[in-house]
């Protein structure tokens, strides 16, 4: 293993708002889950995840615009993490954490009705069809997110992917579920300047290479 790799590993370790639980762990009980706020945030303000968060620019950039909400990303990449967990870490963040783990996991690290909002930027799009189930936003993990999710809660997608939005737009409609917004292109309609305020790594990645930006939101009641 790269030793740049091993010494990010070794680092996150030392963040306070850095956790990596092994499967024991969370069969056994995560500490934390349905207790975020009372036990690690330690105030009552709403809990939004990004899921599959990458270097984690984004969870840091919206924690930064609104210090109201907490913010958590979820992704099993530490060595990615590590970058949006260092940069929170020295900014002095206080609603910022970050979670290495598969999202299969989600149910053991939060409780019922514990999260209010759900972004889901530029995940892998699993494009085999015998890997629908692991596209983030399948029926099968929609399902995970209405187990913690409040009533009401909004779920972003922003991705680069034509065929994984076309098949969230298709699982809205059979699911008959509310969608909010949805543009093909969000420099021709952002919806919301917040969709182009943060750009992620890989984004800009795409965004060099010409392909459009896309983005829906939708409830999951």
């Amino acid at each position: 293993m790269p030793k740049r790799k091993l010494e990010r590993f070794a680092e996150n370790k030392t963040f306070p708002h850095f956790f990596q639980p092994h499967y024991d762990e969370l069969l056994e009980g995560f500490p934390f889950r349905g207790k975020w706020n009372s036990m690690f945030f330690k105030n009552d303000f709403p809990i939004v995840l990004e899921l599959g968060c990458g270097k984690g620019e984004f969870t840091v950039g919206l924690a930064q615009r609104f210090p109201e909400k907490n913010y958590i990303g979820m992704d099993v990449k530490g060595a990615r993490m590590w970058r949006g967990a260092k940069t929170s870490h020295q900014s002095e963040l206080k609603n910022v954490a970050f979670v290495r783990s598969k999202i299969q996991g989600i149910n053991f690290l939060f409780d019922t009705e514990e999260v209010d909002e759900f972004w889901i930027t530029f995940p892998d799009p699993h494009p085999n069809k015998p890997r629908t189930k692991k596209r983030l936003t399948s029926p099968d993990f929609l399902d995970r997110y209405r187990k913690i999710a409040k009533p009401g809660a909004v779920v972003h997608l922003k991705t680069d992917n034509a065929m994984l939005f076309d098949y969230t737009l298709d699982v809205i409609r059979e699911q008959n579920l509310p969608l909010l917004f949805h543009t093909f292109d969000v420099d021709k309609n952002p919806g919301t300047e917040l969709v182009l305020e943060i750009r992620t790594f890989y984004e800009e990645m795409f965004r060099n290479k010409g392909v459009p930006i896309k983005y829906l939101k939708f409830t999951l009641q």
